[in-house]
């Protein structure tokens, strides 16, 4: 799964590191989203970024089924969000229909960010400042297309 890897500090999410990482398929893809569940805690917010098609919900599919959803992981584009029961609730939130949070209701996100529920929230608002208040930034991905089904993603 993993072409190269480089590794440098990023202020993004302090403490953190940078991983640079190619996948070659889609299996790997979910392979990669399970890695990335390893370690998170309720609160926990993931943020994903990345063109239409690059492969975020499958990313966040397979930390689900890490996390232990086992019904259906669907992108959430046309319904803001969706739960999925779990020992953990895990939360997938997608905001590409909205533009900023500081105009929405401040409840829009309360059913799925919190202390109660591990979250992934694709499509995040530059600067994520709303998103702080709701839980914990623990990581931001990006995803982007590298040509058939080969995916470049960064993980800070």
């Amino acid at each position: 799964m993993v072409l190269r890897r480089d590794i440098f500090k990023l202020p993004a999410v302090p403490g953190k590191t940078l991983e640079r990482l190619e996948t070659h398929s889609a299996a790997e893809t979910e392979a990669l989203g399970a890695r990335l569940a390893l370690g998170l805690e309720p609160g926990d917010v993931v943020l994903v970024t990345g063109e239409l098609g690059a492969g975020k919900t499958t990313l966040v599919r397979g930390a689900c089924r890490k996390l232990g959803v086992t019904v259906p992981v669907t992108s959430p584009t046309f319904t803001i969000g969706q739960r999925y029961p779990a020992p953990v609730p895990v939360s997938h939130v997608d905001l590409f229909r909205i533009d900023g949070l500081a105009e929405e209701e401040p409840e829009l996100l309360a059913d799925y960010l919190g202390q109660h529920a591990i979250a992934f929230v694709e499509w995040p608002p530059t600067g994520s400042a709303e998103l702080a208040g709701l839980g914990r930034i623990v990581r931001r991905v990006r995803i982007e297309h590298a040509g058939g089904d080969h995916r470049h993603v960064e993980i800070a």
